[in-house]
C-alpha cells in the first residue's frame, strides 16, 4: 500500500479538494489517505479554546457561526445540488451544533473541539468521493492511533489495530485523519510534533507501505530557502539523516520527528506538490549521497548563552552542572561549544530564559544574546571529505561568525549568525557552493 498525507492548503478550498481527488484517483493503488484540517480551521479552534479558557463564551460562538459559514460556502462549491443537500449539509449542521455543546465543558472538551477540523475535512472527502461514484472507505484514527503516558506512539498497538480494520475493509482507498488520537485516559487527544506528517509516517510503519507521500504546495526541498534566496532547485533525493536536520534547523516543509517512524522502517518519503504534481518532488530515502553540503536552512528565534568560569579548567562534572540547569528547565540545547574556560550554547525557548541564566550565574559569569539565527548546511560531511568546511567559511569572509558546530554530526555543519545577516550568509552561501560550482568552466 501507498500512504498519501495532505495538508491543509492541499485541502483549503473546493478547487484544491477537487485537486486531491483527482491525484488520489489517478493512482489505481491500494491506499490509505491521511488528511489534515481545511487550512484556517485549526487555529480557528484554538482562538476557540482561548476565548473559552477566558471566560468569553459568546466571543468563542461568534467564531464558531463565522466558521460554520465558510464550511457552508465551502460545500456550495464543492458538491452538486442533491449530494449537497443529502449528505454534506446536514453533516456540517450537525458537527457545529455538537461544537457549541462542547463549549458548555471548556476544560473537559478542549482537546475534542481541536480535534473537529480531522474530521470535519474527511468526512467532507469522502461525501465527495461517493459523488463521484468512488469506492471509499472513511476510518476513524480515533479508533487506531494512540499515545501512551509520556505522550509517545504506542507502536505496537497502532499497528494491532489497524492490521484488524484494514483485514475486515475490501475498499482500495481508505481516507483517515491525521494529527488526532487517544491518550491512556481514552480520551481525544493529538500527536503534536508534525501532526498529520506524524500520523502518515506512523500509518505507513504499521502497514509497512512500500511509499509515505507527504503532498504540500511546493516542489519538494529546495537546496535554500526560495523566502530569501532567488535561483534555488529542488533535491530530487536525500537522505533521511539529510532531511532530520533541515527539517530541524528550519526547512518548513516537514517536523523533523515526523518521517523517524518512516525511517526506521525503511520506507522511502516523497514529497510532492499538489498544485504541481508532474513536478518530480524530493525523495527520502536511506541511502549515501556524495560528500559535500546538499542543502542549507535556518532557523531564527535563537538565544546564545555563554558560561565562563575558571573553576571549569581541568573540573570533571563542569558540563553536568550546566546540563542540569538546561534539564530542570525543560529547555533542549541546539549547539554547543567549549574552550579551557567557557561553554557557549545555544536554546530557541526563552520561555524559562530568566530562570536559567540566574541558576547559571551560580556557576559561572553568564552573557546571553537573543536574536540571533542558526544556519544549517545539510549534507554528507564524512571524514573522507575534504576542503568542505574550507569551502563554507570561504563564503562568509564579510559575515560574523559567532558559533560553529562541526564534528557532531556527519550530516550537519552549523552556524551562529546575528539574524540580520541571516539572508545575506544564505545568498553568500547559495551563491558560493551552488551557483559557482555549477557555472561551467572558460576553456
Amino acid at each position: 500500500m501507498i500512504v498519501f498525507k495532505f495538508g491543509g492548503t492541499s485541502v483549503g478550498s473546493a478547487e484544491n479538494i477537487k485537486k486531491v481527488a483527482a491525484i488520489i484517483n489517478d493512482c489505481d493503488r491500494e491506499k490509505i489517505i491521511v488528511l489534515s484540517a481545511v487550512s484556517g480551521t485549526t487555529n480557528s479552534l484554538v482562538e476557540i479554546n482561548n476565548c473559552l479558557a477566558n471566560d468569553k463564551k459568546e466571543d468563542a460562538i461568534a467564531i464558531i457561526n463565522k466558521l460554520e459559514l465558510s464550511y457552508n460556502q465551502l460545500i456550495s462549491e464543492l458538491f452538486n445540488e442533491e449530494s449537497h443537500h443529502l449528505d454534506a449539509q446536514p453533516f456540517i449542521k450537525t458537527k457545529f451544533e455538537e461544537l457549541r455543546l462542547f463549549t458548555n465543558e471548556a476544560t473537559k472538551n478542549e482537546k475534542i473541539i481541536l480535534a473537529q477540523g480531522e474530521i470535519i475535512s474527511t468526512n467532507l472527502f469522502q461525501i465527495y468521493q461517493k459523488q463521484l461514484g468512488n469506492s471509499t472507505a472513511l476510518i476513524s484514527a480515533l479508533d487506531f492511533m494512540s499515545i501512551d503516558t509520556n505522550e509517545e506512539p504506542e507502536n505496537e498497538k497502532i499497528k494491532t489495530k489497524l492490521t484488524a480494520i484494514l483485514a475486515n475493509n475490501k475498499a482500495k482507498t481508505i481516507i483517515t485523519q491525521g494529527f488526532i488520537c487517544l491518550n491512556p485516559n481514552n480520551e481525544v487527544d493529538n500527536l503534536k510534533r508534525g501532526g498529520s506528517d506524524y500520523s502518515a509516517s506512523l500509518i505507513g510503519a504499521a502497514i509497512n507501505a512500500e511509499q509515505i507521500q507527504i503532498w504540500t504546495d511546493i516542489d519538494g526541498m529546495h537546496n535554500n530557502d526560495p523566502r530569501y534566496v532567488e535561483n534555488t532547485f529542488p533535491i530530487g533525493e536525500i537522505s533521511f539523516d539529510e532531511a532530520a536536520e533541515l527539517a530541524y534547523f528550519g526547512a518548513k516543509i516537514l517536523h523533523p520527528q515526523s518521517i523517524i517512524p518512516a525511517q526506521k522502517n525503511n520506507i522511502p518519503v516523497l514529497l510532492k506538490n499538489t498544485f504541481n504534481p508532474e513536478a518530480k518532488g524530493t525523495l527520502i530515502k536511506n541511502c549515501h549521497n556524495s560528500t559535500g553540503v546538499r542543502a542549507i536552512a535556518a532557523k531564527d528565534g535563537i538565544i546564545a548563552i555563554k558560561i565562563k568560569s575558571y573553576r571549569m579548567l581541568m573540573a570533571y562534572g563542569f558540563l553536568n552542572n550546566v546540563f542540569a540547569v538546561f534539564e530542570k528547565y525543560h529547555t533542549p540545547i541546539d549547539m554547543i561549544t567549549t574552550s579551557e574556560i567557557a561553554v557557549s550554547l545555544t536554546i530557541d525557548n526563552q520561555k524559562y530564559l530568566k530562570e536559567i541564566v540566574e541558576e547559571l550565574n551560580t556557576i559561572g559569569k553568564v552573557e546571553y544574546d537573543t536574536d540571533m539565527s542558526i544556519i544549517c548546511l545539510a549534507g554528507n560531511f564524512s571524514h573522507s571529505g575534504k576542503g568542505i568546511s574550507a569551502a563554507v567559511l570561504n563564503c562568509l569572509t564579510d559575515v560574523a561568525i559567532r558559533m560553529i558546530s562541526y564534528g557532531g554530526s556527519q550530516y550537519n555543519i552549523s552556524l551562529l549568525v546575528e539574524k540580520n545577516d541571516k539572508v545575506r550568509a544564505l545568498n553568500l552561501l547559495n551563491e558560493g557552493l551552488f551557483v559557482q560550482q555549477n557555472k561551467p568552466q572558460e576553456a
